[in-house]
């Protein structure tokens, strides 16, 4: 039996606004790009458009083998769950568009996998070439550039993605800081989510979007003295100026009201940090280990000044690529990022509409907002991540992101 990948994607200036969508009909073996097509449809909403696409790769794929197995690949999270089984279709547009798409083929032969937007760049491409035509009153016509750039962006993918989040050159860490400013944590039922390529929030149908409060653990003995303090190290508490941010955190969440479920790293400092909370909110906290801070190795409880001292070469190569890992065995920030986005999943799964608290620490915390940005590696240095500090970041049905705070402090103050 042959195989086939599908990759497929939908997009709304407006939302709704111009529409159109693209597919792609893959050889997985191979690589080679065995279809495409792509159409604008009008005035539709982000939803329609993505229904769109998996309805056109499908038929692509049946053109060219109607008895092989399909891999569908798309950015959307909403078109997944739905054609998974997973999710109920409610909205009266998608009912008759999902129906459509599982005739096409039999069930048994289509697997439905999310990708991160990064990722799905060839029927993205495929989608915007179709609405700027129609917007210009013409057909879209395949773009004889598209397979040399679709092999360049799956290279980039494959190295700066949703896996491989980690640290850029040494003179990235020297360089300017920005620090998150205080704000006022938001509610768990507050705004949308913004959309690449499109204008204004998005779809109204996505529902309650699951929102994670991310807290840095409250300061130890190591913190101030700014040593590498990881999973592999001497696991310390916290000092008692942290003990008291934590109380102080727990007291702003507290009052705001709006926390449902709390899970925190197994590290002792971090445990110790969500039992303050749990104990004013009277929620139990749960313990996942996919949260624990990097394993620095050999450098655990050294200054970044004496790990340069003692280890130049592994630090220079650590600091220049995401793969490289401490000395002694450590983790590179690519194996902390797949075990970070692993979580993230499995907690978004578990915790559909639910406002949850995670107890973690600076590399957990500043690559959830790196990945829900979609930012380079890099990133990560121009992040200030304080302690006892809180993040917030939405997630939504359809696999989109939004960073609604970075760093607050202000209830230490």
């Amino acid at each position: 039996m042959r195989e086939f990948v599908v990759e497929a994607d939908g997009g709304s200036r407006g939302n709704p606004g111009p529409a159109g969508y693209g597919a792609a009909v893959i050889d997985p073996r191979t690589g080679e790009t065995l279809a495409e097509a792509a159409e604008y449809i009008g005035v539709a909403t982000n939803n329609v458009a993505e229904y769109k696409g998996l309805i056109a790769g499908l038929k692509a794929a049946k053109a060219l083998d109607a008895d092989a197995s399909v891999r569908v690949r798309m950015d959307s999270k909403l078109v997944v769950e739905q054609m998974s089984g997973r999710w109920k279709i409610k909205h009266p547009d998608m009912k008759p568009l999902a129906a459509e798409a599982a005739r096409i083929l039999p069930s048994s032969q289509v697997t439905y996998e999310w990708i991160p937007r990064e990722n799905n760049k060839h029927a993205d491409r495929l989608a915007n070439e179709a609405m700027d035509a129609g917007k210009k009153g013409k057909r879209w016509e395949p773009s004889r550039s598209t397979a040399a750039l679709d092999s360049r962006d799956a290279e980039a993918a494959r190295v700066v993605g949703d896996a491989a989040a980690g640290a850029a050159k040494a003179r990235a860490a020297l360089a300017g800081r920005t620090s998150g400013g205080s704000a006022e944590l938001p509610d768990a039922e507050a705004a949308g989510t913004s959309e690449a390529e499109t204008v204004g929030w998005g779809p109204a149908d996505l529902g309650v979007p699951a929102t994670f409060v991310l807290l840095r653990h409250g300061e130890t003995p190591l913190t101030p003295e700014k040593r590498f303090s990881g999973s592999g190290g001497t696991d310390p508490s916290l000092s008692p100026v942290g003990l008291r941010q934590a109380e102080a955190v727990a007291a702003a969440l507290a009052a705001r009201g709006t926390i449902q479920e709390i899970v925190s790293s197994p590290l002792k400092r971090c445990r110790e940090t969500a039992e303050a909370v749990a104990a004013r909110l009277n929620l139990d906290v749960r313990v996942e280990d996919g949260l624990r801070e990097t394993d620095f190795g050999a450098w655990e409880g050294l200054t970044f000044a004496e790990v340069r001292e003692r280890y130049a070469e592994d630090l220079t190569a650590w600091l220049a690529s995401p793969k490289a890992t401490p000395t002694g065995g450590g983790e590179s920030f690519a194996t902390v990022a797949r075990r970070v986005s692993s979580t993230r999943d499995k907690l978004l799964a578990h915790y559909p509409g639910r406002t949850v608290l995670l107890v973690t620490h600076v590399t957990p915390v500043k690559t959830l907002v790196r990945l829900a940005l979609g930012a380079p590696p890099e990133s990560l240095f121009r992040m200030e991540l304080s302690a006892a500090s809180l993040s917030v970041v939405a997630y939504y049905a359809d696999g989109n992101a939004s960073l609604r705070l970075l760093n607050d402090t202000s209830h230490l103050r």
